[in-house]
């Protein structure tokens, strides 16, 4: 039985170490600030929001080329493995449709999943995959594991300011300076083809409002298999989430992460990601 191997990239947010354990290759994607060029995996996630802070003009993100795809998948399939290259929503960035691309050059077997989702959303499927692969299950298996997990899961995301949304384009500019204006913060859910708006409110209490809604959808729910936070240089509020969320799941290791360079620069300082799935 020929091995199966795991790709992700580098928006895929796991604890330090965890990738090396289980024999998931990153591929990094790119971040310019102020006309220098880093691998999102050399920066971590508190370097980035002091690098951002202190940079003339929003930092940009680029995606993997696709060359780097192509080397990669035929170096990991030369011993006859096939692969599975899991990646981040493409609402985001283009790099899951630069991934099915290099597969079709590739002379590897290689299966590219649009996880549709980033972060620790996305690392819910790539983990479980690889511990599957590890343990010897077939590509089959593994993938109709991860199709379950992604339709199971949920991600949440609250952001303080619109600024960098703005200025990435991703909303007008008159939304954005009405909202900071007022002092509003939003919660976001990402679904699969757009980006949801499920609450706003004014001052740090709008966030509070939210989590306590979302506390009480989560009392309903008695198959919760795992849950992760991530913030962009707010972990006061990160360890109070955790802090309630613990107390509902007492035998639950959940994460919190800084966000990568990747999500904070479309979140901006302040923000938050709450995630989960069910079995």
């Amino acid at each position: 039985m020929s091995k199966v191997k795991i790709v992700t990239d580098s928006s895929c947010n796991m604890e330090p170490g965890l990738a090396e354990k289980l024999n998931i290759e990153v591929i990094s994607l790119s971040v310019m600030i102020d006309d220098v060029i880093y691998k999102d995996t050399d920066i971590s996630g508190s370097q980035f929001m002091t690098m951002m802070e202190n940079a003339a003009a929003l930092p940009k993100t680029s995606q993997p080329p696709i060359g780097e795809f192509v080397q990669l998948y035929d170096e990991l399939g030369a011993d006859g493995s096939s692969i599975i290259s899991i990646h981040m929503t493409d609402l985001i960035s283009g790099t899951v449709n630069t991934a099915a691309q290099a597969a079709q050059l590739s002379t590897s077997d290689v299966t590219v999943i649009n996880s549709t989702f980033t972060d620790q959303g996305l690392s819910f499927q790539v983990i479980e995959a690889a511990k599957m692969a590890l343990d010897g299950l077939s590509k089959e298996t593994i993938i109709e594991k991860v199709q379950e997990i992604k339709k199971n899961s949920l991600l949440y995301i609250g952001v303080a300011s619109l600024d960098n949304m703005v200025k990435g384009g991703r909303l007008s500019r008159a939304t954005g300076v009405l909202t900071n204006l007022f002092n509003i913060r939003v919660v976001m859910q990402l679904l699969d083809s757009e980006l949801v708006t499920l609450s706003k409110g004014r001052g740090a209490k709008a966030f509070s409002k939210w989590f306590e809604e979302l506390k009480a959808d989560l009392a309903k729910m008695n198959n919760v298999k795992q849950v992760a936070i991530t913030h962009a240089a707010d972990i006061d509020l990160a360890n109070k989430f955790k802090k309630d969320l613990q107390a509902m799941y007492p035998d639950m290791h959940i994460p919190i992460l800084d966000a990568s360079s990747i999500i904070a620069t479309h979140t901006g300082k302040g923000a938050f990601a709450i995630m989960l799935y069910t079995e």
